[in-house]
């Protein structure tokens, strides 16, 4: 897998666009580095920049953006809403593939001491890449801001982990670490008030808020130590504030662990505090990129409040949970400017699925042998599920049968997920027989060149084999949800049952006609006659399902 690695460093500087145009372009500057992602806060006088790569340019790209930061931001001068104590304030370096948390955490530690050697700045380490547990916590290091930090770095437990133990009023300091994806969220309530904004925050902040006593006075334990009452959400940091520019405050969130509280929960918790002391919840933003996860678990979660099917497609999910987190309410929400997965697709990928119905039934007619057979066939159990998937998303939704939507919803979600594999899988099936093409025209004059081109050959054969097969087994998958639409589903749509059998039905067959075509050329005997004889049974299962669901749909009819 290959390792790719995210950089969000938040710039102390979000009012001029030229400053921060500075930055970026040292970013871009860099090969193998994609800008994913810039924005700025005029407020909180605040950028937030995303960008991806694989580890050594990322790390490359962070250091000429802190470097440059320092040279274009005078901290001295920087006035905003959100906290903050340097140039570059903070530096964190997110795992996305092919490497650990640990393996981020000596990327950041290494970045870090680089940072302080030949940038002479101070640089504190944050969360995982941190050994020490009483500095991990960015709060907690950045406590004081840049107007304190002028005495704190003197103080012996707060030297720096690199760089200069000395206060640098142009740049400030820096953090720099490694953590799990953090989603900076803020949700916005109808009131200019700070004090009731951060009532809430209090109230479903893990940290929660300190007990006091009868006179008002704060209640400290045994040993001296604040007592606090916990907030009601864990892996929650938030804190009330007011935005001048859209005149409202807002709860403003980070949910350090999507596992633990997921945007929705947040959402749902907001809406609960605020109601409770007389507030209401207008919408909310979100800050930087979001995982696509995040907003799907959010459409299935509103979907589920409203006891109706979330087998429903990524757009659609999409679409919900943007309409029910209210996050078009300060500006417009484009996913795909602002889902992480979105910016990350390669163009090229899916690039048949992306055609009209026109130019796709053009494009196979043409004399490229590419799309062929085998793409067809993926389409064509694509459209299979599809049905199967539209039978049950009407049934679930059938009046009188309200108590069944969750058993017709478990149905649609399968179909959703056979449906977009398949959908994959025309591109690959064509991606496939182009590797087998771009084998053949190695060059073959040395006993070298020749052995190196049979064994290309042999891999492009073998994927070329495997693709056709994945397309029968998933095509055959589709067929039990089309059965079962036939004899339970909505009556009114048990021909779309009955088209939807025949659809998947052919992709198997279609698909096994390209695997037996392709394992004839494989050198592997074994695995040719094993995939062969495997493909043999799931048309067998397949044949058998159609009938299945023909005669359910005939004696329906």
């Amino acid at each position: 897998m290959r390792q790719l690695l995210e950089c969000v460093p938040n710039f102390s500087e979000g009012r001029d666009p030229a400053i921060i145009r500075q930055i970026t372009d040292e970013i871009q500057s860099v090969e193998g580095v994609k800008l994913l992602n810039v924005d700025p806060g005029k407020a909180t006088n605040r950028t937030v920049v995303t960008l991806v790569g694989e580890p050594a340019a990322v790390c490359e790209a962070a250091f000429r953006a802190i470097k440059k930061a320092g040279e274009v931001i005078d901290m001295s001068r920087h006035q905003g809403a959100h906290p903050r104590m340097g140039a570059t304030d903070v530096c964190p370096l997110i795992p996305i593939s092919g490497l650990t948390m640990e393996e981020a955490a000596g990327h950041a530690r290494r970045l870090a001491e680089r940072v302080g050697r030949e940038l002479h700045l101070p640089v504190y380490l944050y969360e995982a890449a941190q050994p020490d547990p009483a500095r991990k916590n960015l709060s907690v290091i950045r406590a004081g801001e840049y107007e304190g930090f002028a005495k704190k770095i003197t103080q012996p437990e707060w030297k720096p982990d690199f760089g200069p133990a000395a206060f640098d009023a142009k740049r400030g300091a820096t953090v720099i670490g490694a953590r799990d994806f953090l989603v900076a969220y803020n949700v916005n309530l109808n009131t200019t008030s700070t004090r009731r904004a951060n009532a809430v925050a209090f109230d479903i902040r893990e940290a929660g808020r300190p007990r006091k006593d009868a006179a008002g006075k704060p209640v400290k334990d045994a040993n001296g130590n604040p007592v606090s009452i916990p907030g009601t959400l864990k892996a929650v940091k938030a804190i009330g504030w007011f935005i001048e520019e859209y005149g409202v405050a807002q709860v403003s969130i980070n949910l350090t662990n999507l596992a633990v509280t997921p945007v929705h929960v947040a959402f749902d918790e907001v809406c609960r505090a605020a109601q409770a002391r007389g507030l209401r919840v207008t919408g909310s933003e979100l800050v930087g990129l979001v995982p696509l996860q995040s907003l799907l678990d959010a459409g299935r979660h509103f979907l589920r409040k409203q006891q109706r099917s979330v087998g429903v497609s990524e757009k659609e999910l999409i679409k919900i949970a943007v309409r029910s987190l209210g996050l078009n309410d300060l500006a417009p929400f484009k996913p795909e400017e602002r889902v992480i997965e979105c910016l990350l697709r390669d163009n090229a990928q899916g690039k048949l699925v992306r055609l009209d119905l026109r130019s796709f039934a053009d494009e196979t007619a043409s004399e490229s042998p590419a799309p062929g057979g085998g793409s067809i066939a993926a389409y064509a159990g694509a459209l299979g599920a599809a049905l199967g998937t539209m039978v049950a998303n009407l049934s679930a939704h059938k009046a009188g049968w309200d108590a069944r939507w969750e058993e017709f919803s478990d149905w649609a979600g399968q179909g959703q997920k056979i449906k977009d594999e398949l959908l994959a899988l025309v591109d690959a099936d064509t991606a496939a027989f182009n590797e087998i093409m771009a084998a053949l025209g190695l060059p073959k004059g040395s006993d070298a060149e020749k052995a190196a081109r049979t064994a290309a050959i042999q891999a492009a054969t073998k994927k070329a084999t495997e693709v056709p097969f994945r397309v029968m087994r998933l095509c055959a998958d589709a067929l039990p949800l089309c059965l079962a639409m036939a004899e339970k589903g909505n009556p009114n749509s048990v021909s779309d049952a009955g088209v939807g059998a025949l659809c998947a039905r052919a992709g198997v067959q279609g698909a096994y006609l390209n695997v037996r075509i392709n394992a004839k050329g494989l050198a592997d005997q074994a695995f040719a006659a094993q995939i062969v004889s495997d493909g043999a049974g799931i048309e067998k299962r397949a044949l058998a399902l159609e009938a299945q669901t023909l005669a359910a749909v005939n004696a329906a009819m």
